[in-house]
C-alpha cells in the first residue's frame, strides 16, 4: 500500500479490526519512510452478473432498475420500504450465489415474481401481466388461479 503522504510503497500494518457487521476490515498503517499514519479499509467486492436481454444484447446489472420494477408493481400497495429492500437483497443474493457471469433477464423476472408473490398478490398480478404480456382477461384469471389455488368462485372460472 502506497503512503498517501510521500508515495513510498513501504508501509506497515499497525492494527487491524473487523467492523461490527463483519464485512469490512479497518487497518491502521504506518509509512516506514515518513512515519505518518493512515487508515485503509478492505471490503469484499462482488461483481453482479451481466444481464442478457431477450433480444440477445447484454447490459450491466442495475439495482436501481430492479428496485424500480418492484416499486412500480407495488405502487399504492401496503408494502414497506424495508420489505422492498429485503426482496432486492434476496434477489441479489440468488444472483451472486449462482456464480454465473451472465444471467438471462427472464431469470431476473422469475425471481421478481417469486418475491412479489410473497409480498403482495396484487403487485404480483400487476407485474406478471406486463412481464408475461397478458393479451386477454383469461390470462389474468389463470394467473390468479395459479396464485390462489383451485378455490376461485364459479363466476371467475373458465367454461
Amino acid at each position: 500500500m502506497r503512503c498517501p503522504f510521500c508515495g513510498n510503497a513501504d508501509t506497515q500494518v499497525v492494527d487491524s479490526r473487523v467492523s461490527e457487521e463483519g464485512d469490512t476490515i479497518r487497518r491502521r498503517r504506518r509509512c516506514l519512510s515518513c512515519d505518518k499514519r493512515f487508515t485503509t479499509y478492505e471490503r469484499v467486492e462482488l461483481a453482479m452478473p451481466s444481464v442478457v436481454k431477450r433480444n440477445g444484447s447484454r447490459t450491466d446489472y442495475d439495482t436501481a432498475k430492479l428496485r424500480g420494477s418492484l416499486s412500480l408493481a407495488l405502487r399504492k400497495r401496503p408494502v414497506s420500504t424495508a420489505e422492498v429492500d429485503g426482496a432486492v437483497a434476496r434477489i441479489e443474493d440468488v444472483l451472486l450465489a449462482s456464480g454465473v457471469r451472465e444471467v438471462p433477464s427472464e431469470r431476473i423476472g422469475e425471481l421478481v415474481m417469486a418475491e412479489l408473490k410473497k409480498l403482495d398478490k396484487v403487485a404480483y398480478v400487476r407485474f406478471a401481466s406486463v412481464y408475461k404480456s397478458f393479451e386477454d382477461i383469461g390470462e389474468f384469471v389463470e394467473a390468479i388461479r395459479e396464485m390462489s389455488g383451485p378455490k376461485l368462485p364459479n363466476k371467475l372460472r373458465k367454461g
